[in-house]
């Protein structure tokens, strides 16, 4: 068991690089910076809009620093921003979809790869898999959280 977890150590740090390697191609083909590109992915899985403060908590930013990137988003025209209709103090950010829309073309052209990979597993090994990222989600945030709290 020591052997499987030491190589799943070393797995897991190779998958980790390779995603953030990934991103920021993914990122420089948008001409984004690949944090800006993760938080219009996390803000589009939601069919809601989203106070600049609910995107300092997804995405584990500080509050200026979640401010300054949708400043970048909306220079960008990925969003817009808008006062809310209950409250005009808040700002609601919200995606623009004809923008969302290109970044979903390149998605979209990197897909087939993504779908190859995944098409000969077993409705348990997706189960298996699908928890293993919620956990690992979790853990990623509660993690952040911790690494944001300290000095």
């Amino acid at each position: 068991m020591a052997d499987r977890l030491a190589e799943l150590q070393i797995e897991s740090r190779r998958y980790l690089a390779a995603y953030v390697l990934f991103n920021q191609a993914v990122a420089d083909r948008l001409g984004m910076h690949p944090t800006d590109l993760q938080c219009l992915n996390l803000i589009t899985i939601e069919d809601k809009a989203f106070t600049t403060g609910q995107i300092a908590e997804l995405t584990g930013l500080t509050s200026g620093s979640a401010s300054r990137l949708v400043d970048r988003l909306l220079k960008a025209g990925y969003v817009t921003r808008q006062r809310a209709a209950d409250d005009r103090r808040r700002v609601l950010v919200r995606p623009v979809p004809e923008a969302v829309r290109r970044v979903g073309a390149v998605w979209d052209e990197l897909a087939a790869g993504w779908a190859e990979i995944f098409a000969d597993y077993t409705d348990g090994e997706l189960d298996l898999l699908l928890r293993h990222m919620r956990r690992t989600t979790e853990l990623s945030r509660a993690q952040v959280q911790r690494l944001r709290r300290q000095p």
